[in-house]
């Protein structure tokens, strides 16, 4: 499974430091389940117009930097541009944050696919950082059952033909039988010509190799006939060890 990826967009190299700072190790038994730490790639907002063709796992996005103006005041993150970047977000379709500091909203609030996260000090970068692992974890996880699934598919399709091949096995071996009585009289047939008795003679040895391809369809039947009574009979006794 590829590593999954962390689109960061921020204009302010803090709020990237913040996020990969924060953002918690991924434990030993999700590593052996094959969930990794993530890849962070950082983009300017401003270049967030265009995310649906861009390749990532997740994005966490910053609208909540406030900037100083020429006067030196501090300026209020712009609503309009805001927007504009939520609605991005929401267009490409994959999970995202978005860091917001507008006290009229919750601590955190779900629309789509883009969770709102307000920027509370002392705890924002965490709760973003648990969140995305979370939401990545269950990416993955999906990812997996997806494949599991397909897996399984072609499993069943398997054990479809398989068991069709079993259940005609007798009326495929009375027809080889057929078949290869006729071509043994066929080439011992006197007076036969060369040719005749050669394709005969082909039609017998094709006919000798497809019966002992279905002897051994017989033979893997019982051994796994007697594989899974034994496996039976284990768990069988293991739930009785445990009692």
């Amino acid at each position: 499974m590829n590593r999954p990826t962390v689109l960061i967009l921020a204009s302010d190299p803090a709020f990237s430091r913040e996020i990969t700072a924060n953002w918690p190790r991924t434990p030993d038994y999700d590593h052996a389940l094959g969930c990794d730490d993530p890849e962070f790639t950082v983009l300017d907002d401003g270049l967030s117009r265009d995310l649906e063709g861009k390749h990532y796992d997740l994005a966490i996005a910053d609208a909540s930097s406030v900037k100083k103006a020429k006067s030196g005041r501090r300026k209020l993150p712009n609503p309009r541009l805001n927007k504009h970047l939520e609605q991005s977000l929401a267009a490409a379709g994959k999970p995202a944050i978005l860091i917001h500091s507008d006290p009229s909203r919750g601590l955190y609030d779900i629309h789509g696919a883009v969770l709102g996260l307000r920027r509370d000090p002392g705890v924002w970068a965490a709760l973003a950082g648990l969140i995305g692992r979370e939401i990545l974890r269950r990416r993955q996880a999906e990812s997996r059952a997806a494949e599991a699934q397909k897996t399984c598919a072609v499993v069943q399709a398997e054990a479809t033909l398989g068991r069709y091949i079993v259940e005609m096995r007798t009326n495929v071996n009375n027809a080889l039988t057929t078949v290869l009585g006729n071509a043994e009289l066929l080439v011992h047939e006197p007076g036969l010509p060369a040719t005749v008795r050669a394709q005969a003679d082909a039609i017998r040895n094709m006919a000798l190799r497809l019966h002992e391809v279905f002897q051994r369809f017989s033979s893997l039947e019982k051994e796994l006939s007697v594989a899974a009574r034994e496996s039976g009979k284990k768990t069988g006794s293991a739930a009785a060890g445990s009692r």
